[in-house]
Protein backbone atom coordinates (compact mmCIF):
# COMPACT_ATOMS: atom_id res chain seq x y z
CA UNK A 1 0.00 0.00 0.00
CA UNK A 2 1.31 3.49 -0.87
CA UNK A 3 2.06 6.04 1.82
CA UNK A 4 -0.83 8.22 3.01
CA UNK A 5 -0.67 12.01 2.93
CA UNK A 6 -1.83 13.23 6.37
CA UNK A 7 -3.25 16.75 6.31
CA UNK A 8 -2.41 19.14 9.13
CA UNK A 9 -5.33 20.44 11.26
CA UNK A 10 -5.27 23.78 9.46
CA UNK A 11 -5.35 22.04 6.05
CA UNK A 12 -8.35 19.97 7.16
CA UNK A 13 -10.20 23.08 8.34
CA UNK A 14 -9.27 24.91 5.12
CA UNK A 15 -10.62 21.99 3.04
CA UNK A 16 -13.90 22.06 4.99
CA UNK A 17 -14.31 25.81 4.61
CA UNK A 18 -13.29 25.65 0.94
CA UNK A 19 -16.17 23.26 0.25
CA UNK A 20 -18.58 25.69 1.89
CA UNK A 21 -17.20 28.65 -0.07
CA UNK A 22 -17.37 26.85 -3.40
CA UNK A 23 -20.87 25.51 -2.72
CA UNK A 24 -22.12 29.02 -1.88
CA UNK A 25 -23.04 27.99 1.65
CA UNK A 26 -20.96 30.93 2.95
CA UNK A 27 -21.35 34.18 1.00
CA UNK A 28 -20.33 37.80 1.20
CA UNK A 29 -18.11 38.06 4.26
CA UNK A 30 -16.33 35.24 6.08
CA UNK A 31 -17.48 34.69 9.67
CA UNK A 32 -14.98 35.90 12.23
CA UNK A 33 -12.38 33.73 13.92
CA UNK A 34 -14.25 33.44 17.29
CA UNK A 35 -17.46 32.29 15.61
CA UNK A 36 -15.69 29.77 13.35
CA UNK A 37 -13.75 28.44 16.32
CA UNK A 38 -17.00 27.89 18.22
CA UNK A 39 -18.84 26.33 15.26
CA UNK A 40 -16.06 23.91 14.30
CA UNK A 41 -14.73 23.16 17.76
CA UNK A 42 -11.19 24.13 16.73
CA UNK A 43 -8.75 26.50 18.44
CA UNK A 44 -8.39 30.00 17.05
CA UNK A 45 -4.76 29.54 15.99
CA UNK A 46 -5.81 26.68 13.67
CA UNK A 47 -8.70 28.76 12.30
CA UNK A 48 -6.36 31.68 11.51
CA UNK A 49 -3.90 29.34 9.74
CA UNK A 50 -6.75 27.85 7.69
CA UNK A 51 -8.04 31.29 6.70
CA UNK A 52 -4.53 32.31 5.67
CA UNK A 53 -4.34 29.22 3.41
CA UNK A 54 -7.63 30.19 1.76
CA UNK A 55 -6.32 33.72 1.39
CA UNK A 56 -3.21 32.43 -0.38
CA UNK A 57 -5.49 30.56 -2.79
CA UNK A 58 -7.31 33.83 -3.58
CA UNK A 59 -10.63 32.70 -2.10
CA UNK A 60 -10.52 35.29 0.71
CA UNK A 61 -9.29 38.88 0.88
CA UNK A 62 -8.24 40.54 4.16
CA UNK A 63 -9.95 43.88 4.88
CA UNK A 64 -7.74 45.11 7.68
CA UNK A 65 -7.40 44.50 11.40
CA UNK A 66 -10.67 43.62 13.13
CA UNK A 67 -12.62 43.35 9.86
CA UNK A 68 -14.08 40.16 8.42
CA UNK A 69 -12.46 38.76 5.27
CA UNK A 70 -14.25 39.25 1.97
CA UNK A 71 -15.09 36.12 -0.05
CA UNK A 72 -13.46 36.21 -3.50
CA UNK A 73 -14.66 32.96 -5.14
CA UNK A 74 -14.40 33.46 -8.94
CA UNK A 75 -17.66 33.59 -10.89
CA UNK A 76 -18.49 30.15 -12.23
CA UNK A 77 -17.00 28.26 -9.29
CA UNK A 78 -19.75 29.07 -6.79
CA UNK A 79 -22.01 26.08 -6.34
CA UNK A 80 -19.37 23.67 -7.61
CA UNK A 81 -18.07 20.95 -5.32
CA UNK A 82 -14.31 20.88 -4.89
CA UNK A 83 -12.81 18.77 -7.67
CA UNK A 84 -10.88 15.78 -6.34
CA UNK A 85 -7.86 15.06 -8.56
CA UNK A 86 -5.95 11.80 -8.12
CA UNK A 87 -2.33 11.68 -9.30
CA UNK A 88 -1.39 8.18 -10.48
CA UNK A 89 2.40 8.03 -10.34
CA UNK A 90 4.61 5.77 -12.43
CA UNK A 91 6.45 4.50 -9.35
CA UNK A 92 5.86 5.20 -5.69
CA UNK A 93 9.30 6.79 -5.15
CA UNK A 94 8.12 9.77 -7.21
CA UNK A 95 6.01 10.92 -4.23
CA UNK A 96 9.11 12.64 -2.88
CA UNK A 97 10.36 14.08 -6.16
CA UNK A 98 10.31 17.84 -6.56
CA UNK A 99 8.22 17.84 -9.75
CA UNK A 100 5.48 15.58 -8.35
CA UNK A 101 5.33 17.43 -5.04
CA UNK A 102 5.12 20.65 -7.06
CA UNK A 103 2.26 19.25 -9.12
CA UNK A 104 0.23 18.34 -6.05
CA UNK A 105 1.03 21.70 -4.42
CA UNK A 106 0.00 23.73 -7.49
CA UNK A 107 -3.28 21.82 -7.81
CA UNK A 108 -4.03 22.43 -4.15
CA UNK A 109 -3.10 26.08 -4.46
CA UNK A 110 -5.66 26.31 -7.28
CA UNK A 111 -8.33 24.99 -4.90
CA UNK A 112 -8.48 21.32 -5.86
CA UNK A 113 -8.38 18.27 -3.62
CA UNK A 114 -5.22 16.78 -5.11
CA UNK A 115 -3.76 13.56 -3.73
CA UNK A 116 -1.50 10.71 -4.79
CA UNK A 117 -3.34 7.51 -5.70
CA UNK A 118 -2.97 4.64 -3.25
CA UNK A 119 -0.75 2.65 -5.62
CA UNK A 120 1.60 3.45 -8.52
CA UNK A 121 1.68 2.02 -12.03
CA UNK A 122 4.80 -0.04 -11.40
CA UNK A 123 3.21 -1.58 -8.31
CA UNK A 124 0.23 -2.49 -10.49
CA UNK A 125 2.59 -3.91 -13.14
CA UNK A 126 0.85 -1.58 -15.64
CA UNK A 127 -1.94 -4.15 -15.70
CA UNK A 128 -5.25 -2.62 -16.85
CA UNK A 129 -7.31 -4.95 -14.66
CA UNK A 130 -5.37 -3.92 -11.57
CA UNK A 131 -5.60 -0.26 -12.57
CA UNK A 132 -9.38 -0.61 -12.89
CA UNK A 133 -9.65 -2.04 -9.38
CA UNK A 134 -7.36 0.63 -7.91
CA UNK A 135 -9.33 3.46 -9.56
CA UNK A 136 -12.55 2.16 -7.99
CA UNK A 137 -10.86 2.21 -4.56
CA UNK A 138 -9.91 5.90 -4.83
CA UNK A 139 -12.53 8.62 -4.53
CA UNK A 140 -11.58 10.96 -7.39
CA UNK A 141 -13.40 13.08 -9.96
CA UNK A 142 -10.46 13.31 -12.36
CA UNK A 143 -7.12 11.58 -12.87
CA UNK A 144 -3.61 12.69 -13.78
CA UNK A 145 -1.66 9.66 -15.07
CA UNK A 146 2.14 10.01 -15.01
CA UNK A 147 4.15 8.17 -17.71
CA UNK A 148 1.31 5.83 -18.59
CA UNK A 149 1.76 2.98 -21.06
CA UNK A 150 -0.28 2.84 -24.25
CA UNK A 151 -2.64 0.21 -22.81
CA UNK A 152 -3.21 2.08 -19.54
CA UNK A 153 -3.89 5.41 -21.24
CA UNK A 154 -6.16 3.71 -23.78
CA UNK A 155 -8.18 2.31 -20.88
CA UNK A 156 -8.43 5.70 -19.17
CA UNK A 157 -9.55 7.32 -22.44
CA UNK A 158 -12.55 4.96 -22.51
CA UNK A 159 -13.74 5.84 -18.97
CA UNK A 160 -16.22 8.53 -17.98
CA UNK A 161 -13.95 10.46 -15.61
CA UNK A 162 -11.65 13.12 -17.13
CA UNK A 163 -7.98 12.14 -17.49
CA UNK A 164 -4.75 14.01 -18.15
CA UNK A 165 -1.69 12.16 -19.43
CA UNK A 166 1.45 13.74 -17.97
CA UNK A 167 4.15 12.26 -20.23
CA UNK A 168 3.52 8.70 -21.39
CA UNK A 169 2.27 7.26 -24.69
CA UNK A 170 -0.80 9.40 -25.37
CA UNK A 171 -0.31 10.00 -29.09
CA UNK A 172 -3.60 9.72 -31.06
CA UNK A 173 -5.64 9.17 -27.89
CA UNK A 174 -8.53 11.58 -27.21
CA UNK A 175 -7.25 12.74 -23.82
CA UNK A 176 -5.59 15.89 -22.51
CA UNK A 177 -1.83 15.58 -22.27
CA UNK A 178 1.44 17.40 -21.77
CA UNK A 179 5.10 16.49 -21.93
CA UNK A 180 8.39 17.33 -23.59
CA UNK A 181 8.85 17.04 -27.35
CA UNK A 182 12.19 15.23 -27.61
CA UNK A 183 12.29 14.10 -31.25
CA UNK A 184 14.40 17.05 -32.42
CA UNK A 185 16.75 16.66 -29.44
CA UNK A 186 17.35 12.96 -30.00
CA UNK A 187 17.93 13.54 -33.70
CA UNK A 188 20.51 16.21 -32.88
CA UNK A 189 22.16 13.93 -30.31
CA UNK A 190 22.43 11.03 -32.78
CA UNK A 191 23.89 13.28 -35.49
CA UNK A 192 26.42 14.68 -33.02
CA UNK A 193 27.46 11.18 -31.94
CA UNK A 194 27.73 10.02 -35.55
CA UNK A 195 29.86 13.07 -36.30
CA UNK A 196 32.21 11.99 -33.50
CA UNK A 197 32.61 8.60 -35.16
CA UNK A 198 30.05 6.60 -33.20
CA UNK A 199 28.29 3.78 -35.06
CA UNK A 200 27.29 1.46 -32.24
CA UNK A 201 24.73 3.73 -30.58
CA UNK A 202 22.20 2.19 -28.17
CA UNK A 203 18.99 3.66 -26.74
CA UNK A 204 17.80 2.19 -23.43
CA UNK A 205 14.08 2.53 -22.67
CA UNK A 206 11.63 0.61 -20.53
CA UNK A 207 9.33 -2.06 -21.92
CA UNK A 208 6.23 0.14 -22.24
CA UNK A 209 8.21 2.41 -24.59
CA UNK A 210 9.25 -0.54 -26.80
CA UNK A 211 6.03 -2.55 -26.87
CA UNK A 212 3.69 -3.35 -28.48
CA UNK A 213 5.73 -1.29 -30.93
CA UNK A 214 8.33 1.47 -30.47
CA UNK A 215 6.92 4.86 -29.51
CA UNK A 216 7.36 8.11 -31.41
CA UNK A 217 10.66 9.03 -29.74
CA UNK A 218 12.07 5.55 -30.26
CA UNK A 219 11.11 5.68 -33.94
CA UNK A 220 12.76 9.11 -34.22
CA UNK A 221 15.95 7.59 -32.78
CA UNK A 222 15.97 4.73 -35.29
CA UNK A 223 15.21 7.11 -38.17
CA UNK A 224 18.09 9.37 -37.12
CA UNK A 225 20.44 6.38 -37.19
CA UNK A 226 19.26 5.43 -40.66
CA UNK A 227 19.76 9.03 -41.85
CA UNK A 228 23.37 8.76 -40.65
CA UNK A 229 23.85 5.61 -42.70
CA UNK A 230 23.63 3.22 -39.76
CA UNK A 231 21.60 0.09 -40.42
CA UNK A 232 19.38 -0.47 -37.39
CA UNK A 233 18.46 -3.65 -35.55
CA UNK A 234 17.67 -5.09 -32.13
CA UNK A 235 21.11 -4.02 -30.89
CA UNK A 236 20.19 -0.34 -31.04
CA UNK A 237 16.93 -0.68 -29.06
CA UNK A 238 17.62 -3.71 -26.87
CA UNK A 239 14.98 -5.76 -25.12
CA UNK A 240 15.35 -6.62 -21.44
CA UNK A 241 13.36 -8.00 -18.54
CA UNK A 242 11.94 -4.96 -16.79
CA UNK A 243 13.57 -5.27 -13.39
CA UNK A 244 16.96 -4.47 -11.87
CA UNK A 245 18.48 -7.90 -12.50
CA UNK A 246 17.20 -7.93 -16.09
CA UNK A 247 18.60 -4.45 -16.68
CA UNK A 248 22.03 -5.48 -15.40
CA UNK A 249 22.03 -8.66 -17.51
CA UNK A 250 21.23 -6.62 -20.59
CA UNK A 251 24.08 -4.17 -19.90
CA UNK A 252 26.54 -7.02 -19.31
CA UNK A 253 25.45 -8.67 -22.55
CA UNK A 254 25.85 -5.46 -24.54
CA UNK A 255 29.44 -4.98 -23.39
CA UNK A 256 30.50 -8.62 -23.69
CA UNK A 257 31.54 -8.75 -27.37
CA UNK A 258 30.97 -5.67 -29.57
CA UNK A 259 30.11 -3.04 -26.98
CA UNK A 260 28.31 0.20 -27.81
CA UNK A 261 30.44 3.29 -28.06
CA UNK A 262 27.52 5.53 -27.08
CA UNK A 263 24.34 5.07 -25.05
CA UNK A 264 21.26 7.28 -24.73
CA UNK A 265 19.31 6.41 -21.58
CA UNK A 266 15.66 7.32 -20.95
CA UNK A 267 14.89 9.04 -17.58
CA UNK A 268 17.31 10.13 -14.88
CA UNK A 269 16.76 7.11 -12.55
CA UNK A 270 17.51 4.64 -15.36
CA UNK A 271 20.54 6.72 -16.37
CA UNK A 272 21.91 6.63 -12.81
CA UNK A 273 21.38 2.85 -12.65
CA UNK A 274 23.20 2.33 -15.96
CA UNK A 275 26.11 4.62 -15.07
CA UNK A 276 26.57 3.03 -11.64
CA UNK A 277 26.48 -0.53 -12.98
CA UNK A 278 28.93 0.24 -15.78
CA UNK A 279 31.26 2.00 -13.33
CA UNK A 280 31.26 -1.12 -11.15
CA UNK A 281 32.61 -2.97 -14.20
CA UNK A 282 35.28 -0.33 -14.85
CA UNK A 283 33.37 1.23 -17.76
CA UNK A 284 33.53 5.01 -17.38
CA UNK A 285 32.09 7.85 -19.48
CA UNK A 286 33.36 9.25 -21.74
CA UNK A 287 36.57 7.19 -21.72
CA UNK A 288 34.87 3.89 -22.54
CA UNK A 289 31.40 4.95 -23.65
CA UNK A 290 29.55 8.22 -24.28
CA UNK A 291 26.44 8.66 -22.16
CA UNK A 292 23.39 10.90 -22.64
CA UNK A 293 20.23 11.15 -20.51
CA UNK A 294 16.92 12.15 -22.11
CA UNK A 295 15.83 14.12 -19.03
CA UNK A 296 17.27 16.94 -16.92
CA UNK A 297 18.31 16.35 -13.31
CA UNK A 298 19.56 18.79 -10.71
CA UNK A 299 22.50 16.53 -9.87
CA UNK A 300 23.97 16.53 -13.39
CA UNK A 301 25.83 19.83 -13.08
CA UNK A 302 27.48 18.55 -9.88
CA UNK A 303 28.77 15.41 -11.56
CA UNK A 304 32.31 15.08 -12.86
CA UNK A 305 32.20 14.99 -15.77
CA UNK A 306 28.94 16.94 -16.17
CA UNK A 307 26.22 14.81 -17.75
CA UNK A 308 25.04 15.34 -21.33
CA UNK A 309 21.24 15.46 -21.31
CA UNK A 310 18.03 16.82 -22.83
CA UNK A 311 16.86 20.05 -21.18
CA UNK A 312 13.18 20.96 -20.82
CA UNK A 313 11.00 22.67 -18.24
CA UNK A 314 8.75 20.37 -16.14
CA UNK A 315 7.01 23.40 -14.59
CA UNK A 316 5.50 24.22 -17.98
CA UNK A 317 3.83 20.79 -18.04
CA UNK A 318 2.51 21.31 -14.50
CA UNK A 319 0.90 24.61 -15.52
CA UNK A 320 -0.98 22.77 -18.28
CA UNK A 321 -2.28 20.24 -15.74
CA UNK A 322 -3.62 23.03 -13.50
CA UNK A 323 -5.31 24.80 -16.43
CA UNK A 324 -6.91 21.50 -17.44
CA UNK A 325 -8.22 20.96 -13.90
CA UNK A 326 -9.68 24.47 -13.87
CA UNK A 327 -11.48 23.79 -17.15
CA UNK A 328 -12.81 20.46 -15.86
CA UNK A 329 -14.06 22.18 -12.69
CA UNK A 330 -15.99 24.61 -14.90
CA UNK A 331 -17.63 21.76 -16.81
CA UNK A 332 -15.48 22.04 -19.95
CA UNK A 333 -14.43 18.97 -21.92
CA UNK A 334 -10.73 19.78 -22.24
CA UNK A 335 -8.71 17.25 -24.27
CA UNK A 336 -5.99 19.54 -25.56
CA UNK A 337 -2.38 18.42 -25.81
CA UNK A 338 0.60 20.67 -25.12
CA UNK A 339 4.30 20.00 -25.57
CA UNK A 340 7.43 21.70 -24.28
CA UNK A 341 10.41 21.69 -26.61
CA UNK A 342 13.46 19.80 -25.35
CA UNK A 343 17.01 20.63 -26.41
CA UNK A 344 20.19 18.56 -26.41
CA UNK A 345 22.82 19.84 -23.97
CA UNK A 346 26.26 18.38 -24.67
CA UNK A 347 28.54 18.05 -21.65
CA UNK A 348 31.45 15.98 -20.40
CA UNK A 349 30.00 12.49 -20.83
CA UNK A 350 30.23 12.67 -24.64
CA UNK A 351 33.51 12.00 -26.43
CA UNK A 352 34.82 10.66 -29.72
CA UNK A 353 34.28 6.99 -30.62
CA UNK A 354 38.04 6.27 -30.65
CA UNK A 355 38.79 8.10 -27.41
CA UNK A 356 39.43 4.74 -25.78
CA UNK A 357 41.21 2.00 -27.69
CA UNK A 358 39.26 -1.18 -27.14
Amino acid sequence: MGRLYIQSPSEQVAAHLREQLLSGEIEGRMPGTPLLSERLGVDRKTIIAALNLLGQEGLLAAQGAGKRRRIMVPEGRVGARQLKVAILLYQKGERNERAMLGLRYQLREAGFGAFFASRALRELKLDVGKVDKMVKENDADAWVVVSGSREVLQWFSEQTHPVFALYGRHLRLAIAASGPSKSAAITEAVKRLAGLGHRRIVYLVREERRKPEPGLLERSFLSALEDCGIQTGAFHLPDWEDNRAGFHRMLDSLFRHSPPTAMIVDTAPLFAAARDHLASKGIIAPRHVSLICTDPDASFEWCEPAVSHFRWDPSDCIRHVVRWAENIAHGKDDRRKNQSKAEFVEAGTVGTADFYKR
